[in-house]
Protein backbone atom coordinates (compact mmCIF):
# COMPACT_ATOMS: atom_id res chain seq x y z
CA UNK A 1 0.00 0.00 0.00
CA UNK A 2 1.38 3.38 -1.03
CA UNK A 3 1.89 6.01 1.67
CA UNK A 4 2.13 9.75 1.26
CA UNK A 5 3.74 11.49 4.21
CA UNK A 6 2.20 14.81 5.21
CA UNK A 7 4.46 17.86 5.02
CA UNK A 8 4.23 20.37 7.83
CA UNK A 9 4.81 23.97 6.81
CA UNK A 10 6.17 25.44 10.02
CA UNK A 11 5.63 29.01 8.94
CA UNK A 12 1.87 28.39 8.89
CA UNK A 13 1.72 26.66 12.26
CA UNK A 14 -0.34 28.41 14.91
CA UNK A 15 0.29 27.25 18.44
CA UNK A 16 -1.26 28.91 21.47
CA UNK A 17 0.03 27.37 24.72
CA UNK A 18 -0.76 29.37 27.83
CA UNK A 19 1.26 28.83 30.99
CA UNK A 20 -0.47 28.37 34.33
CA UNK A 21 -0.14 30.91 37.11
CA UNK A 22 0.73 30.31 40.78
CA UNK A 23 -1.13 27.34 42.23
CA UNK A 24 -1.37 24.90 45.14
CA UNK A 25 -1.90 21.33 43.92
CA UNK A 26 -3.19 19.00 46.65
CA UNK A 27 -3.32 15.28 45.81
CA UNK A 28 -5.45 12.87 47.86
CA UNK A 29 -4.12 9.37 47.23
CA UNK A 30 -0.60 10.71 46.71
CA UNK A 31 1.04 7.42 47.65
CA UNK A 32 -0.99 5.46 45.08
CA UNK A 33 -0.08 4.03 41.69
CA UNK A 34 -1.98 6.58 39.55
CA UNK A 35 -0.38 9.54 41.31
CA UNK A 36 3.13 8.23 40.77
CA UNK A 37 2.66 6.97 37.18
CA UNK A 38 0.61 9.84 35.80
CA UNK A 39 0.10 12.86 38.05
CA UNK A 40 3.63 13.62 39.19
CA UNK A 41 5.01 12.68 35.78
CA UNK A 42 2.56 15.12 34.18
CA UNK A 43 3.38 17.88 36.67
CA UNK A 44 7.11 17.41 36.13
CA UNK A 45 6.77 17.64 32.34
CA UNK A 46 4.73 20.86 32.64
CA UNK A 47 7.34 22.23 35.03
CA UNK A 48 10.17 21.25 32.64
CA UNK A 49 8.40 22.92 29.70
CA UNK A 50 7.88 26.17 31.66
CA UNK A 51 4.11 25.75 31.51
CA UNK A 52 3.83 26.04 35.29
CA UNK A 53 4.69 28.95 37.50
CA UNK A 54 7.65 28.43 39.83
CA UNK A 55 5.26 29.73 42.48
CA UNK A 56 3.55 26.38 42.79
CA UNK A 57 3.65 23.59 45.34
CA UNK A 58 2.13 20.12 45.53
CA UNK A 59 0.96 18.76 48.87
CA UNK A 60 0.36 15.02 48.87
CA UNK A 61 -2.09 13.32 51.24
CA UNK A 62 -2.19 9.60 51.88
CA UNK A 63 -2.54 6.89 54.48
CA UNK A 64 1.10 5.79 54.23
CA UNK A 65 3.49 7.63 56.52
CA UNK A 66 6.20 9.64 54.74
CA UNK A 67 8.36 12.59 55.66
CA UNK A 68 8.71 15.25 52.96
CA UNK A 69 12.15 13.90 52.05
CA UNK A 70 11.04 10.26 51.98
CA UNK A 71 8.09 11.19 49.76
CA UNK A 72 10.38 13.08 47.38
CA UNK A 73 12.63 10.03 47.21
CA UNK A 74 9.64 7.88 46.22
CA UNK A 75 8.55 10.35 43.54
CA UNK A 76 12.14 10.63 42.26
CA UNK A 77 12.30 6.85 41.89
CA UNK A 78 8.95 6.60 40.10
CA UNK A 79 9.80 9.44 37.68
CA UNK A 80 13.14 7.87 36.83
CA UNK A 81 11.27 4.66 36.00
CA UNK A 82 8.41 6.36 34.13
CA UNK A 83 10.16 9.07 32.10
CA UNK A 84 12.86 8.84 29.44
CA UNK A 85 16.03 10.37 30.89
CA UNK A 86 14.57 13.16 33.05
CA UNK A 87 16.83 16.18 33.47
CA UNK A 88 18.55 15.57 36.82
CA UNK A 89 18.93 19.21 37.82
CA UNK A 90 15.42 20.11 36.71
CA UNK A 91 14.02 17.08 38.52
CA UNK A 92 15.69 18.07 41.79
CA UNK A 93 14.31 21.60 41.47
CA UNK A 94 10.82 20.18 40.85
CA UNK A 95 11.01 17.82 43.84
CA UNK A 96 11.68 20.73 46.20
CA UNK A 97 8.12 21.88 45.49
CA UNK A 98 6.63 18.60 46.82
CA UNK A 99 5.37 18.07 50.37
CA UNK A 100 3.39 15.38 52.16
CA UNK A 101 0.88 14.91 54.99
CA UNK A 102 -0.30 11.50 56.23
CA UNK A 103 -3.57 10.50 57.83
CA UNK A 104 -6.90 8.73 57.48
CA UNK A 105 -9.38 10.38 55.11
CA UNK A 106 -12.15 10.13 57.72
CA UNK A 107 -10.04 11.81 60.42
CA UNK A 108 -10.80 15.48 61.00
CA UNK A 109 -7.24 15.88 62.26
CA UNK A 110 -5.85 15.16 58.78
CA UNK A 111 -7.73 18.13 57.34
CA UNK A 112 -6.74 20.40 60.22
CA UNK A 113 -3.08 19.52 59.58
CA UNK A 114 -3.68 19.96 55.88
CA UNK A 115 -5.21 23.40 56.47
CA UNK A 116 -2.29 24.53 58.65
CA UNK A 117 0.28 23.25 56.16
CA UNK A 118 -1.48 24.93 53.23
CA UNK A 119 -1.59 28.23 55.09
CA UNK A 120 2.17 28.02 55.63
CA UNK A 121 2.91 27.00 52.02
CA UNK A 122 0.44 29.50 50.51
CA UNK A 123 2.42 32.27 52.15
CA UNK A 124 5.80 30.80 51.18
CA UNK A 125 4.86 30.38 47.50
CA UNK A 126 2.41 33.31 47.25
CA UNK A 127 -0.13 31.29 45.27
CA UNK A 128 -2.75 34.06 45.45
CA UNK A 129 -5.56 31.76 46.59
CA UNK A 130 -5.43 29.39 43.58
CA UNK A 131 -5.70 25.74 44.63
CA UNK A 132 -6.58 22.38 43.11
CA UNK A 133 -7.74 19.34 45.06
CA UNK A 134 -7.14 16.16 43.06
CA UNK A 135 -9.04 13.10 44.31
CA UNK A 136 -6.96 10.11 43.20
CA UNK A 137 -8.91 7.86 45.58
CA UNK A 138 -11.88 5.45 45.26
CA UNK A 139 -15.15 7.32 44.49
CA UNK A 140 -16.67 6.12 47.78
CA UNK A 141 -14.39 8.68 49.48
CA UNK A 142 -15.33 11.66 47.29
CA UNK A 143 -18.28 12.81 49.39
CA UNK A 144 -16.45 12.53 52.72
CA UNK A 145 -13.39 14.43 51.47
CA UNK A 146 -15.59 17.16 49.97
CA UNK A 147 -17.47 17.48 53.29
CA UNK A 148 -14.24 17.84 55.27
CA UNK A 149 -12.84 20.43 52.85
CA UNK A 150 -16.08 22.39 52.99
CA UNK A 151 -16.20 22.31 56.80
CA UNK A 152 -12.79 24.02 56.96
CA UNK A 153 -13.73 26.49 54.19
CA UNK A 154 -11.01 25.12 51.92
CA UNK A 155 -13.49 25.14 49.05
CA UNK A 156 -13.12 28.92 48.77
CA UNK A 157 -10.02 31.10 49.30
CA UNK A 158 -10.68 33.48 52.18
CA UNK A 159 -8.42 36.16 50.71
CA UNK A 160 -10.40 36.68 47.49
CA UNK A 161 -13.73 34.87 48.00
CA UNK A 162 -13.57 33.73 44.37
CA UNK A 163 -14.87 30.17 44.22
CA UNK A 164 -13.54 29.62 40.70
CA UNK A 165 -9.97 29.81 42.03
CA UNK A 166 -10.56 26.52 43.87
CA UNK A 167 -11.01 23.43 41.69
CA UNK A 168 -11.89 19.84 42.53
CA UNK A 169 -10.63 17.18 40.07
CA UNK A 170 -12.24 13.74 40.30
CA UNK A 171 -11.31 10.54 38.47
CA UNK A 172 -13.73 8.11 36.86
CA UNK A 173 -15.86 6.16 37.51
CA UNK A 174 -18.38 8.88 38.29
CA UNK A 175 -21.03 6.56 39.67
CA UNK A 176 -21.85 3.01 38.61
CA UNK A 177 -25.40 3.76 37.44
CA UNK A 178 -27.78 6.70 37.10
CA UNK A 179 -28.84 6.83 40.76
CA UNK A 180 -25.31 6.65 42.17
CA UNK A 181 -24.11 9.33 39.70
CA UNK A 182 -26.93 11.62 40.85
CA UNK A 183 -26.04 10.98 44.49
CA UNK A 184 -22.37 11.72 43.86
CA UNK A 185 -23.36 14.95 42.13
CA UNK A 186 -25.43 15.87 45.18
CA UNK A 187 -22.58 15.13 47.61
CA UNK A 188 -20.04 17.22 45.71
CA UNK A 189 -22.58 19.95 45.05
CA UNK A 190 -23.00 20.62 48.78
CA UNK A 191 -19.61 22.33 48.86
CA UNK A 192 -18.46 22.87 45.27
CA UNK A 193 -20.14 24.66 42.39
CA UNK A 194 -20.32 23.00 38.97
CA UNK A 195 -17.77 25.51 37.65
CA UNK A 196 -15.31 24.18 40.25
CA UNK A 197 -15.71 20.45 39.47
CA UNK A 198 -13.43 18.88 36.85
CA UNK A 199 -14.45 15.30 35.99
CA UNK A 200 -11.44 13.85 34.25
CA UNK A 201 -11.63 11.47 31.27
CA UNK A 202 -8.04 10.94 30.17
CA UNK A 203 -9.08 9.93 26.64
CA UNK A 204 -10.21 13.52 26.06
CA UNK A 205 -6.64 14.65 26.74
CA UNK A 206 -5.17 12.60 23.90
CA UNK A 207 -3.91 14.66 20.97
CA UNK A 208 -5.90 12.84 18.27
CA UNK A 209 -9.15 13.08 20.23
CA UNK A 210 -8.60 16.82 20.67
CA UNK A 211 -7.78 17.08 16.98
CA UNK A 212 -11.30 15.95 16.08
CA UNK A 213 -12.53 19.45 16.95
CA UNK A 214 -9.80 21.17 14.93
CA UNK A 215 -10.14 18.78 11.99
CA UNK A 216 -13.89 19.16 11.76
CA UNK A 217 -14.38 22.84 12.52
CA UNK A 218 -11.20 24.54 11.25
CA UNK A 219 -11.39 23.08 7.72
CA UNK A 220 -14.06 23.84 5.14
CA UNK A 221 -13.17 20.69 3.17
CA UNK A 222 -14.70 18.05 5.43
CA UNK A 223 -17.69 19.54 7.24
CA UNK A 224 -19.92 19.61 4.10
CA UNK A 225 -19.59 15.82 3.78
CA UNK A 226 -19.83 15.07 7.51
CA UNK A 227 -23.40 13.76 7.40
CA UNK A 228 -25.73 10.95 6.35
CA UNK A 229 -25.54 11.94 2.67
CA UNK A 230 -21.87 10.98 2.40
CA UNK A 231 -20.98 8.82 5.42
CA UNK A 232 -22.01 5.17 5.36
CA UNK A 233 -21.13 4.24 8.94
CA UNK A 234 -18.69 4.97 11.77
CA UNK A 235 -16.73 2.47 13.88
CA UNK A 236 -15.13 3.31 17.24
CA UNK A 237 -12.76 0.74 18.71
CA UNK A 238 -10.88 0.54 22.02
CA UNK A 239 -9.06 -2.80 21.96
CA UNK A 240 -6.54 -3.89 24.57
CA UNK A 241 -4.19 -6.89 24.64
CA UNK A 242 -3.86 -6.63 28.42
CA UNK A 243 -6.13 -8.42 30.87
CA UNK A 244 -7.36 -6.96 34.14
CA UNK A 245 -3.81 -7.00 35.60
CA UNK A 246 -3.78 -5.52 39.14
CA UNK A 247 -7.28 -3.99 38.80
CA UNK A 248 -9.29 -7.20 39.27
CA UNK A 249 -10.91 -6.15 42.55
CA UNK A 250 -12.26 -2.98 40.92
CA UNK A 251 -12.93 -4.41 37.47
CA UNK A 252 -14.96 -7.41 38.63
CA UNK A 253 -17.48 -4.99 40.18
CA UNK A 254 -17.49 -2.78 37.12
CA UNK A 255 -17.05 -4.46 33.74
CA UNK A 256 -16.40 -3.06 30.28
CA UNK A 257 -19.70 -1.19 29.93
CA UNK A 258 -19.09 0.89 33.04
CA UNK A 259 -15.29 1.07 32.76
CA UNK A 260 -14.93 2.09 29.10
CA UNK A 261 -18.25 2.42 27.30
CA UNK A 262 -20.16 4.89 29.47
CA UNK A 263 -17.30 7.39 29.45
CA UNK A 264 -14.50 7.01 26.88
CA UNK A 265 -16.48 5.58 23.95
CA UNK A 266 -19.59 7.75 24.30
CA UNK A 267 -17.43 10.86 24.72
CA UNK A 268 -15.54 10.06 21.51
CA UNK A 269 -18.85 9.44 19.75
CA UNK A 270 -20.06 12.85 20.92
CA UNK A 271 -16.96 14.62 19.57
CA UNK A 272 -17.09 12.93 16.17
CA UNK A 273 -20.84 13.50 15.69
CA UNK A 274 -21.80 16.72 17.51
CA UNK A 275 -22.91 19.93 15.81
CA UNK A 276 -20.50 22.88 15.45
CA UNK A 277 -20.31 24.92 18.69
CA UNK A 278 -20.80 28.67 18.33
CA UNK A 279 -17.40 29.26 19.98
CA UNK A 280 -14.46 27.38 21.48
CA UNK A 281 -15.58 28.16 25.01
CA UNK A 282 -15.89 25.24 27.41
CA UNK A 283 -19.64 25.31 27.94
CA UNK A 284 -20.45 25.93 24.29
CA UNK A 285 -18.47 22.81 23.32
CA UNK A 286 -20.00 20.79 26.15
CA UNK A 287 -23.52 22.02 25.25
CA UNK A 288 -23.19 20.37 21.84
CA UNK A 289 -21.82 17.14 23.30
CA UNK A 290 -24.83 16.84 25.59
CA UNK A 291 -27.22 17.59 22.72
CA UNK A 292 -25.63 14.77 20.73
CA UNK A 293 -25.91 12.30 23.60
CA UNK A 294 -29.56 13.24 24.07
CA UNK A 295 -30.07 12.50 20.37
CA UNK A 296 -29.08 8.85 20.75
CA UNK A 297 -32.01 6.62 19.86
CA UNK A 298 -33.47 5.42 23.20
CA UNK A 299 -32.81 1.80 24.06
CA UNK A 300 -35.49 -0.73 24.97
CA UNK A 301 -34.88 -3.98 26.90
CA UNK A 302 -35.08 -5.75 23.55
CA UNK A 303 -32.25 -3.56 22.23
CA UNK A 304 -30.03 -4.80 25.05
CA UNK A 305 -30.38 -8.25 23.48
CA UNK A 306 -30.22 -7.35 19.79
CA UNK A 307 -27.90 -4.31 19.70
CA UNK A 308 -25.41 -5.15 22.45
CA UNK A 309 -23.04 -8.12 22.66
CA UNK A 310 -21.13 -8.85 25.87
CA UNK A 311 -18.21 -11.22 26.16
CA UNK A 312 -15.63 -12.46 28.65
CA UNK A 313 -12.16 -13.62 27.69
CA UNK A 314 -11.13 -17.20 28.23
CA UNK A 315 -7.68 -18.80 28.03
CA UNK A 316 -5.74 -18.20 24.83
CA UNK A 317 -2.60 -16.73 23.32
CA UNK A 318 -1.59 -13.07 23.11
CA UNK A 319 1.58 -12.13 21.22
CA UNK A 320 2.54 -15.81 21.12
CA UNK A 321 2.29 -16.27 24.89
CA UNK A 322 -0.30 -18.41 26.67
CA UNK A 323 -2.54 -16.36 29.00
CA UNK A 324 -5.22 -17.44 31.44
CA UNK A 325 -8.90 -16.67 31.17
CA UNK A 326 -10.73 -14.00 33.13
CA UNK A 327 -12.17 -16.47 35.66
CA UNK A 328 -8.63 -17.63 36.50
CA UNK A 329 -7.37 -14.10 37.21
CA UNK A 330 -6.41 -13.36 40.80
CA UNK A 331 -9.14 -11.40 42.56
CA UNK A 332 -11.93 -12.48 40.16
CA UNK A 333 -14.87 -14.50 41.50
CA UNK A 334 -14.92 -18.05 40.11
CA UNK A 335 -18.50 -17.62 38.88
CA UNK A 336 -18.16 -14.01 37.73
CA UNK A 337 -20.50 -12.84 34.96
CA UNK A 338 -18.59 -9.56 34.50
CA UNK A 339 -18.12 -8.64 30.85
CA UNK A 340 -14.66 -7.83 29.49
CA UNK A 341 -15.98 -7.05 25.98
CA UNK A 342 -18.90 -4.99 24.71
CA UNK A 343 -19.95 -4.33 21.12
CA UNK A 344 -22.97 -2.25 20.15
CA UNK A 345 -24.84 -0.71 17.25
CA UNK A 346 -26.30 2.72 18.00
CA UNK A 347 -28.15 5.40 16.06
CA UNK A 348 -28.34 9.17 16.45
CA UNK A 349 -31.79 10.42 15.55
CA UNK A 350 -31.15 13.91 14.26
CA UNK A 351 -31.04 15.63 10.88
CA UNK A 352 -27.31 15.03 10.34
CA UNK A 353 -27.07 11.35 11.28
CA UNK A 354 -30.50 9.78 10.75
CA UNK A 355 -30.01 6.20 9.56
CA UNK A 356 -26.21 6.12 9.93
CA UNK A 357 -25.14 3.25 12.23
CA UNK A 358 -22.41 3.76 14.82
CA UNK A 359 -20.63 0.50 15.63
CA UNK A 360 -18.78 0.61 18.95
CA UNK A 361 -16.60 -2.02 20.62
CA UNK A 362 -14.18 -2.31 23.50
CA UNK A 363 -12.52 -5.32 25.05
CA UNK A 364 -9.58 -6.81 26.91
CA UNK A 365 -7.23 -9.58 25.77
CA UNK A 366 -7.93 -8.91 22.09
CA UNK A 367 -5.71 -9.57 19.08
CA UNK A 368 -4.00 -6.16 19.12
CA UNK A 369 -3.91 -2.88 20.98
CA UNK A 370 -5.83 -0.27 19.02
CA UNK A 371 -7.93 2.80 19.74
CA UNK A 372 -9.40 4.22 16.57
CA UNK A 373 -12.31 6.12 15.07
CA UNK A 374 -12.97 5.01 11.48
CA UNK A 375 -15.34 7.00 9.25
CA UNK A 376 -16.37 5.00 6.18
CA UNK A 377 -17.83 7.04 3.33
CA UNK A 378 -20.46 5.84 0.91
CA UNK A 379 -19.53 4.08 -2.32
CA UNK A 380 -19.57 6.16 -5.48
CA UNK A 381 -23.17 6.20 -6.79
CA UNK A 382 -22.15 4.77 -10.17
CA UNK A 383 -18.90 3.14 -11.28
CA UNK A 384 -17.81 4.16 -14.76
CA UNK A 385 -15.30 1.28 -14.57
CA UNK A 386 -17.93 -1.49 -14.53
CA UNK A 387 -17.01 -2.68 -17.99
CA UNK A 388 -13.48 -3.34 -16.75
CA UNK A 389 -14.73 -5.40 -13.84
CA UNK A 390 -14.29 -2.64 -11.23
CA UNK A 391 -17.89 -2.35 -10.14
CA UNK A 392 -17.36 -2.84 -6.40
CA UNK A 393 -14.48 -0.55 -5.44
CA UNK A 394 -13.42 -0.06 -1.79
CA UNK A 395 -14.92 3.01 -0.11
CA UNK A 396 -12.91 5.95 1.20
CA UNK A 397 -12.10 5.61 4.89
CA UNK A 398 -10.81 8.30 7.25
CA UNK A 399 -9.19 6.98 10.43
CA UNK A 400 -8.23 8.80 13.58
CA UNK A 401 -5.81 6.50 15.39
CA UNK A 402 -5.43 7.35 19.07
CA UNK A 403 -3.16 4.51 20.17
CA UNK A 404 -0.68 2.94 19.96
CA UNK A 405 0.59 5.66 17.58
CA UNK A 406 -1.40 8.85 17.15
CA UNK A 407 -2.21 9.95 13.63
CA UNK A 408 -4.72 10.30 10.79
CA UNK A 409 -5.08 8.08 7.73
CA UNK A 410 -7.19 8.65 4.62
CA UNK A 411 -7.62 5.85 2.06
CA UNK A 412 -8.39 6.81 -1.53
CA UNK A 413 -8.62 5.02 -4.87
CA UNK A 414 -5.89 6.01 -7.32
CA UNK A 415 -4.16 4.79 -10.44
CA UNK A 416 -0.81 3.12 -10.03
CA UNK A 417 1.82 2.68 -12.74
CA UNK A 418 0.78 0.05 -15.26
CA UNK A 419 -2.15 -0.51 -17.60
CA UNK A 420 -4.86 2.04 -18.18
CA UNK A 421 -7.03 0.64 -15.38
CA UNK A 422 -4.34 -0.35 -12.91
CA UNK A 423 -5.90 0.87 -9.68
CA UNK A 424 -5.12 0.46 -5.98
CA UNK A 425 -5.90 1.94 -2.59
CA UNK A 426 -3.63 4.81 -1.64
CA UNK A 427 -3.27 5.80 2.03
CA UNK A 428 -2.41 9.38 2.94
CA UNK A 429 -0.79 9.40 6.35
CA UNK A 430 -0.22 11.97 9.05
CA UNK A 431 1.89 10.42 11.80
CA UNK A 432 1.88 13.04 14.54
CA UNK A 433 5.22 12.15 16.07
CA UNK A 434 6.99 12.01 12.71
CA UNK A 435 5.40 15.16 11.30
CA UNK A 436 5.80 17.36 14.36
CA UNK A 437 9.12 15.87 15.39
CA UNK A 438 8.21 15.56 19.06
CA UNK A 439 7.00 12.80 21.32
CA UNK A 440 3.27 13.12 21.90
CA UNK A 441 2.60 14.46 25.41
CA UNK A 442 0.73 12.24 27.84
CA UNK A 443 -2.98 13.03 28.14
CA UNK A 444 -2.60 13.93 31.81
CA UNK A 445 -0.23 16.78 30.92
CA UNK A 446 -2.93 18.48 28.87
CA UNK A 447 -5.65 17.91 31.44
CA UNK A 448 -3.58 18.98 34.45
CA UNK A 449 -2.59 22.18 32.67
CA UNK A 450 -6.20 22.91 31.70
CA UNK A 451 -7.30 22.38 35.32
CA UNK A 452 -4.69 24.90 36.47
CA UNK A 453 -5.82 27.33 33.78
CA UNK A 454 -9.49 26.87 34.71
CA UNK A 455 -10.42 25.53 31.26
CA UNK A 456 -13.16 22.87 31.49
CA UNK A 457 -13.46 22.17 27.74
CA UNK A 458 -11.95 18.66 27.95
CA UNK A 459 -13.70 17.73 31.21
CA UNK A 460 -17.12 16.08 31.54
CA UNK A 461 -20.04 18.19 32.74
CA UNK A 462 -22.64 16.75 35.11
CA UNK A 463 -25.44 16.65 32.49
CA UNK A 464 -23.19 14.75 30.08
CA UNK A 465 -22.45 12.13 32.75
CA UNK A 466 -26.10 11.74 33.72
CA UNK A 467 -27.27 11.57 30.09
CA UNK A 468 -24.76 8.77 29.38
CA UNK A 469 -25.93 6.76 32.39
CA UNK A 470 -29.59 7.34 31.56
CA UNK A 471 -29.01 6.08 28.02
CA UNK A 472 -27.30 2.85 29.18
CA UNK A 473 -29.59 1.96 32.08
CA UNK A 474 -31.89 -0.30 29.96
CA UNK A 475 -28.82 -2.40 29.07
CA UNK A 476 -27.56 -2.60 32.66
CA UNK A 477 -31.06 -3.42 33.95
CA UNK A 478 -31.57 -6.08 31.29
CA UNK A 479 -28.25 -7.78 31.97
CA UNK A 480 -28.94 -7.79 35.70
CA UNK A 481 -32.51 -9.09 35.45
CA UNK A 482 -31.90 -11.83 32.87
CA UNK A 483 -29.00 -13.28 34.87
CA UNK A 484 -27.26 -14.66 31.79
CA UNK A 485 -23.53 -15.04 31.25
CA UNK A 486 -21.26 -13.26 28.75
CA UNK A 487 -20.09 -15.15 25.66
CA UNK A 488 -16.62 -16.58 26.21
CA UNK A 489 -14.04 -15.63 23.56
CA UNK A 490 -10.43 -16.86 23.34
CA UNK A 491 -7.80 -14.41 24.54
CA UNK A 492 -5.92 -13.08 21.50
CA UNK A 493 -8.97 -13.15 19.23
CA UNK A 494 -11.12 -10.29 17.91
CA UNK A 495 -13.81 -10.97 20.51
CA UNK A 496 -17.00 -13.02 20.36
CA UNK A 497 -17.89 -14.08 16.83
CA UNK A 498 -21.51 -13.14 17.63
CA UNK A 499 -20.50 -9.46 17.51
CA UNK A 500 -20.18 -9.83 13.74
CA UNK A 501 -23.97 -10.19 13.52
CA UNK A 502 -24.33 -6.50 14.44
CA UNK A 503 -22.78 -5.64 11.08
CA UNK A 504 -23.61 -8.69 8.94
CA UNK A 505 -27.30 -7.78 8.96
CA UNK A 506 -26.32 -4.46 7.36
CA UNK A 507 -23.90 -6.03 4.88
CA UNK A 508 -20.82 -4.66 6.67
CA UNK A 509 -17.80 -6.00 8.56
CA UNK A 510 -15.75 -4.90 11.57
CA UNK A 511 -12.35 -3.51 10.69
CA UNK A 512 -9.83 -6.26 11.29
CA UNK A 513 -7.91 -6.13 14.56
Amino acid sequence: MKRIEAILEHQEMLCVEAAAGPCAFVVFGASGDLAHRKLYAGLYELFRRDLMSRRFYSLGCGRTEFSDEAFRDKVRQSLNETLDNPDGEMLETFLKHLYYTAGDYSDKGLYERLCAKMKELDAAYDVEGARIFYLSVPPVLYGEIADKLGALKLNCPAATGRFEQVRLVVEKPFGRDLDSAKELDRLLGRHFQESQIYRIDHYLGKETVQNLLIFRFANSLFEPVWNRNYIDHIQITIAETLGVEHRANYYDKSGALRDMFQNHILQMLALVAMEPPVSFEADRVRDEKVKLLRGLRPLTPEDAESSFIRGQYGPGQVDGKAVRGYLEEEGVAADSATETYVAAKLYVDNWRWKGVPFYLRTGKRLARRLTEIAITFRHVPHSMFMTAGLEDMPPNVLRFQIQPEEGMYLSLQAKRPGSKLCMSTLEMTVDYQQVFGVKMPEAYQRLLLDAMLGDQTLFDRHDSILTSWEYLMPVLDSWQSEGGRPIVYPAGSSGPSQSETLLHSDGRLWDKL
